[in-house]
């Protein structure tokens, strides 16, 4: 069994490589989106703070751009129908 510490640093390792969600990354590790946001935002600080940096100015970026995903996502509904 993999420990908590190795499977933040993998969580961090892969949204750095692919620049994915939380929702995202929470999928691909069988993991609620709440454990993931707590150890990358709570856990990783203290494991790894230049790990933790990387990771929050994704976070960031994703967080400014989300408004411009949610429209373009409600367009392609009615786009759809």
């Amino acid at each position: 069994m993999i420990n908590i510490k190795e499977r933040i640093i993998k969580e961090a390792n892969h949204i750095l490589n692919t620049r994915e969600t939380i929702r995202q990354t929470a999928q691909l590790f069988n993991l609620s989106k709440s454990t993931i946001h707590k150890d990358l935002h709570d856990r990783l600080k203290m494991i790894n703070s230049e790990l933790y940096n990387k990771i929050n100015m994704i976070f960031n970026e994703h967080n400014s751009n989300k408004h411009i995903i949610g429209g373009q996502r409600t367009k392609e509904k009615y786009l759809r129908k």
